[in-house]
């Protein structure tokens, strides 16, 4: 009898085994399917971008893959709109604006987290509630705002509506409650300014959140369409937002299709490389962000 159950045992064990194999598969197979699905556009841009124009003209049926590759494509697109200087506007833009961000969102957020004033609490309810406020009302004060102080056209103009984040402050905020009150009362009673305190123990504890806010908010600059689009109309200001839309509307983007693709791969590469990097700490940092206690 013992015999059996044993044997019984082992044939429910084999069958669990079994299914957890068979549900492993049809996970990885889903995920693989839906990661193809996503990378596919990727795939087809940067393929696209090296097809001559004939080529890509000539198929009636698209093909996935091109035995003829060329960067011509590449010098084409640098060469229809002056695309080096919008890469150049677009790095100043990008670190200007995430240095001094970063600047006001640290000092934010240790207010908010360390220091005692009167209505406190009410302030950072009601900078909450901005979140709710849709960006594209936003846009329109900071338009108003930005041509009465005649900023259009302007690397100010296009830096100060991005100067702060109520998410960010959020982040990093409670991320500075997570640091022990007893670190901050032990600095002050041996001297330590509050300033002394944040540099030297508040960022270097949470630097893994405030690099995952850097590298948020270089994202969303260089993704940046919208407001670049409204405030600026000279091209020295443009930023690489600006001439992928220049190369469409000049018709040469319609007309060549895989440098307009070159182009676009261009623009998009720094930030997938960038993200490749750092995926780690972006997820660290917004984990540890989020979570108290």
């Amino acid at each position: 009898m013992r015999s059996n159950t044993q044997k019984t045992y082992a044939e429910i064990e084999r069958s669990a085994r079994i299914r957890r194999r068979v549900g492993k598969i049809f996970t990885y197979a889903f995920l693989i399917f839906w990661g193809l699905m996503v990378l596919f556009p990727f795939y087809w841009m940067i393929l696209t971008s090296f097809k001559t124009t004939g080529a890509y003209n000539a198929e009636s049926v698209p093909k996935f893959y091109t035995l003829a590759p060329t960067l011509e494509n590449y010098q084409e697109a640098f060469t229809a709109v002056p695309l080096a200087k919008y890469f150049l506007n677009t790095v100043i833009f990008t670190l200007a604006t995430t240095g001094i961000m970063l600047v006001v969102i640290i000092l934010a957020a240790y207010a908010f987290a360390k220091l005692e004033f009167k209505g406190k609490n009410l302030v950072f309810t009601l900078f909450l509630a901005l979140m709710m406020i849709p960006g594209e009302l936003v846009v329109i004060t900071n338009y108003v705002t930005i041509t009465n102080w005649n900023m259009r056209n302007t690397f100010w103009g296009l830096i100060l509506p991005s100067v702060t984040s109520v998410f960010y402050i959020y982040l990093l905020k409670e991320n500075f409650a997570q640091v022990s009150d007893d670190l901050y009362k032990a600095a002050k009673i041996d001297g330590c300014s509050d300033m002394g305190f944040l540099l030297k123990v508040m960022v270097p504890i949470c630097r893994p959140t405030i690099v995952t806010v850097v590298i948020l908010k270089v994202i969303e600059c260089w993704n940046s369409y919208v407001w670049p689009r409204l405030i600026t109309t000279d091209q020295n200001y443009f930023l690489v937002s600006n001439g992928i839309q220049q190369i469409r509307e000049s018709g040469f983007g319609r007309d060549n299709i895989p440098a307009m693709m070159a182009a676009v791969v261009v623009i998009s590469v720094p930030l997938v490389v960038l993200f490749l990097i750092f995926r780690k700490k972006i997820m660290a940092g917004v984990s540890r962000g989020g979570t108290k206690g």
